[in-house]
Parts: C-alpha cells; structure tokens; sequence
C-alpha cells in the first residue's frame, strides 16, 4: 500500500481527516484540535487587525502633519535680505517642489465669548493659504472669502473648529487676540491687542492642530508681530514627501551659506522613532502569541499519536511506510494551522475593511465613547491593510503550524510496530 501510493495521496488524506474528526472515546482529540484551531484564529486575526490599525495611525498622522505643515524648512539670515523674494522664487522653479511659502508663526493669547485660550497664529499670504489643500478645502463653516483683502491684508482670520468652539466663536464673530511681542517701543517690545473677525472655521480631523491654530494674512501677521517686512520661515511642499532628504543639498545651494535647512523628518524624529518603535515591539508581542497558540498543536499531536500507537502499528504492519505516517500526522497538524490561518486571515481582513461600521456599532451599544480624539488626535479609527505585511504573516503562521506538526509526525513515523502491539 504505501510502496505504491503517491506522497499526499487520497488514502493519507482520509486517514488524517478522520484522525482530525475522532471523538476523544475514539481515540481522538477533538476538543484540543478545536482549542488550538481557535488560538490560532485569534492570533491572526489580532495581528492583523493591530498592525493594520498601527499602519493607519501611521499614514493619517502622516498625511495631515505633512499636509498641515512643509516638507523643507529654509530659516536664518537669508529671509530677512532683499533677496528672500528671488530665492523663494527659485525654490518654486525646483522640480518636484509643489510650494514655497514665506511664513510666520507665532503665539498669541485668544479671546472669546468670555473664554480665553493660547494659540498658534500662522501668517500665509491669501494665494498661499488657498493652496494649502488640507485647510481650504476643510472649511466647515464661513469662507475664505475677503480673506487677505484691505489695508495690511484686512482683519478677517480662520480658526480651528475645535479652538472656536472652545471660545465660543463662529463665522461673522469677533476675537481678540493678544501678542506678548507686537510693536517696539523705546523701553522694548510691548503687547499688541487687536480685535479680528472669524471669517470661518477649519478641521483638518487632527485635534492637535484643529484646537490650536489660527490663520490670518501675512502683511498682517508682519504687523501684529512685529516682523516689519521679515518672516520667519520658508514652508516647502514636495509632490513626494520622502525626497525631502535628498532635496535638502539643493536647497541649502539656492538658499545660500546665511540659511538653515531643514526638513520634516528631523522636525518630528522623536515622534516618528517612538511610533516604529512601539510598532516593532507590538508585532513581537503578537508573533509570540501566534507562536503559542502554534504549540498546541504539539500537544493535540503528541496525545494522538499516543492514542493512535495501535493503528500506526497496524498501518505499518500493512505496508504502509514511515514516509506515510510522518506525511499523516503532518497533515493531520497542518490542517488545523491552514484552517486557523485562513479563518483567522478572513476575520481579520473583514474587521480593517468594516472597522469603521464597527466602532459606530460599539458606541451605539455601549453609549459610549470609544475613540477620544482628543487623546488619540484623530476623530475615528484608521486602518490600513499592507497586503504585503498580511502575506507575512500568513506565511509566518503557517510555516509555524507546519513546523509544531513535524515533531509528534516524526515520532509517529518512528513507532516500532512490534513494540506497540506487544501488550494488545
């Protein structure tokens, strides 16, 4: 029988699918095979899901920072000659460069409907503003209409949605901002305060900057601050945010000695570091947790090779190879890692797609909140599916549950039939 059986053939196949389905009174261990089956599900599922919404963490923190703020960085001396026009200019021309924009950015003390609260105001010129896609076309209330017209650029501002509720403001109202460092006198630089009207609100989805910043004209931001005709820096966009590194030579070359070049991923390294970091670790943790769910299948395997010792003796006893005892048992193990694996491949893949659905389903349920945005500083739950990443770890589950099946199938396979029928 097994001298002309073909590997993996129909008659191996059989006899570890009814090994797989034996009750324990038969000699089977169904419940631990179930057991094992489930663990297995979970882990990759869980994996899945984690690393999927850590992926998403990832690209939406990434695309609202580098869509709120620049790529390049250009500061020092250089903005403050009468050649920063004609550089700016120039760093336009660049190739791959979508914008170059002089800014100021400083803080400012807000005052609302009785409220008050601290504040980034950043200075754009109108044209500018308006190409900064993630703010203009985030506008959930008023317009961008009038902004930027009038003497020094007019008194029309846009505020965060989250700061203007928490002031007490909305489009049409008045806010007074205070600066500590406005106009200079003879005894030094001495607080400005200026009454602005909200010509409407933003939210970009990012708490962080949603409840923080506020826009206004430049020319006006030159003089609430005090800047004259200076900035303090140049905002650079790129159409791809990774060359940023590999731009900066060109830069500091149009820039001059006089400037300072930076660029995004130094301006958030820490940040970026801590989430690889703990990313890295996560995905550790969980492999260990496939890894043990992975084992049960050895002792699902070891308790029915133990029950099994009378048949694998007869089997051999009928000519059936050790070749087709280890590939029984084998597949007998693999079965219920190939199972789990898919199971849990499936649950995980339906639960990134509908994850959305899902939290509004738990909010509905439970009545409460589960996704605080202010801590999380993003407003739902983001999940991204690397597919790669997915193949990974399904790659990884099953070469694990191929693995944990091959000790007890080797052992089987080695089962000296005259000692196993010895005592029957």
């Amino acid at each position: 029988m097994g001298a002309h059986a073909a590997p993996f053939g129909l008659w191996e196949r059989t006899v570890a699918g009814r090994y797989l389905r034996a009750k324990r009174s038969q000699g089977g261990v169904a419940l631990i095979s179930l057991i094992s089956f489930i663990g297995i599900t979970l882990a990759v599922a869980v994996l899945i899901i984690v690393m999927s919404v850590m992926n998403g963490f990832r690209s939406e923190l990434l695309s609202r920072i580098l869509g709120f703020n620049g790529h390049v960085y250009v500061a020092g001396g250089v903005l403050q000659t009468p050649g920063r026009d004609p550089m700016i200019q120039r760093l336009r021309r660049l190739p791959g460069v979508t914008q170059a924009a002089p800014v100021i950015e400083a803080q400012a003390m807000a005052l609302g409907m009785g409220q008050i609260s601290g504040a980034i105001v950043r200075g754009l010129s109108p044209a500018d503003l308006r190409a900064t896609k993630i703010i203009a076309s985030n506008i959930v209330s008023g317009s961008l209409e009038g902004f930027g017209e009038g003497e020094y650029g007019g008194d029309l501002i846009l505020v965060g949605d989250e700061l203007a509720r928490n002031l007490g403001v909305q489009a049409g109202d008045a806010l007074t901002l205070i600066s500590p460092t406005g106009g200079a006198t003879a005894f030094g630089a001495t607080p400005q305060r200026k009454s602005y009207t909200v010509a409407g609100t933003f939210k970009v989805g990012m708490s962080q900057y949603d409840q923080a910043f506020i826009y206004m004209p430049l020319a006006q931001a030159q003089l609430f601050f005090g800047r004259d005709t200076g900035v303090d820096f140049v905002e650079m966009k790129l159409a791809d945010p990774d060359k940023a590194m590999d731009m900066k030579p060109q830069v500091a070359a149009i820039a001059g000695p006089a400037s300072i070049v930076t660029d995004w991923t130094q301006k958030n390294a820490s940040y970026w570091g801590a989430l690889q970091v703990e990313r890295n670790v996560m995905f550790l943790i969980l492999m260990m947790l496939l890894f043990i769910a992975a084992m049960n299948i050895i002792s699902g395997l070891v308790m029915l090779v133990k029950n099994k010792s009378r048949d694998i003796a007869i089997l051999r006893t009928m000519g059936a190879g050790q070749g087709s005892i280890l590939r029984i048992f084998f597949m007998t193990g693999a079965t219920i890692g190939l199972l789990g694996t898919l199971t849990g491949l499936g649950i995980g893949v339906l639960f990134c797609t509908f994850i959305g659905e899902i939290q509004q389903f738990v909010e509905w349920a439970t009545g409460a909140q589960v996704f605080n945005s202010d801590v999380y500083f993003l407003t739902r739950v983001p999940a991204k599916i690397d597919w790669m990443e997915v193949a990974g770890i399904t790659g990884g589950a099953l070469a694990m549950t191929f693995v944990a099946s091959l000790p007890s199938a080797w052992r089987a396979s080695r089962l000296d039939p005259v000692e196993a029928l010895r005592y029957e």
